[in-house]
């Protein structure tokens, strides 16, 4: 196999076969592709998944890496994670069973909104789990993702600057004036977090909205404990971050851990939105457009 992209319904044959020889891969469908990964599903119960890096020692050192995470991850979760069935470093391969559910981000809106606050509640729960663990224990498959609020400020002035034509017209002084001002301050005290807990994601039963499963550590890092309850707000509004920050029984202060919360929200929406420009991604622009209700509300 070579570099990225270039993945075909017969590599994932070959990778099975020669991991699983008594599963005859029948049926195998492309099931997603994001920045650093395409995955496959194969007879609709296993996930086949390859890291779309250039360079292969990356590749295998990512596969590597990510196999020893989620194996701690599954120790200390509430929620099912993807727990890998076999690895193939030199071909960057990752493959576990297939979770149950949809990612949250297919369900319509009105969907995702009814279950959103028990989706959070139940989310809050991990991340209690997640940031009561010592950090120190995650030192070595995690690195630190701290970078200072004024940094993100910045970087979110940048991303408008390129979004501002999608943004509602009637949203843009909002945006404006919260880029004007100072970030929140700093001092939080860093914990083991998933990193990019946005609705997709996270799995859930369609016809009730159980969280079925939480997938994607790839960017799991010691950081901020309100970055994660800020994906959950902007992607499901107020009485989701209501439901998550009540049942959260972590160190952080209430108070501190929401105002830190709404201003990741807000740069994230604008990040979602750029990625929600590139072909194919739409759905992240749209989630983006209806979060400005909430995220940066029409000034009277």
């Amino acid at each position: 196999m070579g570099g990225r992209n270039d993945h075909h319904v017969d590599d994932v044959r070959a990778v099975v076969a020669a991991h699983l020889p008594g599963h005859r891969a029948g049926t195998v469908v492309r099931s997603g592709a994001g920045q650093d990964n395409v995955a496959y599903e194969v007879d609709g119960e296993l996930i086949v998944r390859f890291g779309l890096q250039d360079d292969p020692a990356e590749r295998a050192a990512r596969v590597e890496h990510e196999s020893r995470l989620l194996a701690a991850v599954a120790e200390m979760s509430p929620l099912p994670v993807p727990e890998p069935m076999f690895t193939d470093p030199g071909r960057g391969c990752l493959a576990y069973a297939k979770l149950p559910g949809l990612p949250l981000l297919r369900l319509p809106g009105p969907a995702r909104e009814a279950y959103g606050p028990s989706v959070a509640a139940a989310l809050g729960g991990l991340l209690t789990a997640l940031h009561t663990v010592p950090a120190e224990r995650l030192a070595g498959l995690v690195e630190r993702d701290d970078f200072p609020p004024e940094e993100w400020l910045r970087e979110a002035a940048e991303t408008y600057e390129t979004v501002s034509r999608r943004v509602p017209a009637a949203h843009r002084p909002a945006v404006e004036e919260f880029l004007a001002a100072p970030p929140p301050a700093g001092g939080w005290e860093p914990v083991f977090s998933h990193n990019d807990l946005g609705v997709e994601h996270v799995l859930v039963d369609p016809a009730t909205g159980r969280v079925t499963g939480v997938i994607d550590w790839g960017d799991a890092a010691i950081t901020d404990p309100a970055y994660d309850f800020g994906l959950l707000y902007r992607d499901l509004g107020p009485s989701a971050l209501d439901a998550a920050v009540g049942g959260y029984r972590g160190g952080a202060e209430p108070a501190s851990l929401r105002e830190r919360a709404v201003f990741y929200a807000r740069c994230g929406a604008l990040e979602d939105l750029a990625y929600g420009l590139e072909p194919g991604q739409e759905a992240y622009a749209d989630k983006s457009v209806v979060a400005m209700t909430w995220l940066f509300p029409v000034q009277p």
